[in-house]
């Protein structure tokens, strides 16, 4: 799980789609630019993607599907997912967390289950 939490932390994506927890909505896609570039399908190659839907997180290295989401009192999503990770066979459970960024309303943090900031994302045009 370790290996597999630090290869989502150098690339994250996230897919979003109808899913809201105290004010964050995940009815579109939040992305990095590379995340946004390829919310359609896999269009350029980039070791920081990170694209955020409301059923999946998806990553370079990585494709976690949502088996369950908690909205948060503090405004934050806790999303369990079930991942596969490119090398490995099989599918790992994980948990993330998404979070309005304090600095900035427009963006969110995701979080794995340690507290390590995996990336920023935005929502994508």
């Amino acid at each position: 799980m370790r290996g597999f939490g630090v290869s989502v932390a150098m690339v994250l994506v996230l897919v979003a789609g109808p899913a809201s927890a105290a004010g964050i909505d995940l009815s579109r896609p939040y992305g990095n630019k590379s995340g946004c570039i390829n919310k359609n399908g896999q269009e350029v190659y980039a070791e920081d993607m990170l694209l955020l839907t409301d059923k999946d997180l998806v990553t370079a290295a990585s494709a976690c599907t949502f088996t369950d989401k908690q909205a948060k009192p503090d405004g934050s999503l806790t999303i369990k997912a079930q991942c596969e990770t490119e090398g490995e066979e099989g599918k790992s459970p994980a948990e993330f967390t998404v979070k309005p960024n304090p600095k900035n309303a427009k963006k969110l943090m995701i979080a794995d289950a340690d507290g390590n900031v995996m990336g920023e994302v935005s929502r994508c045009r």
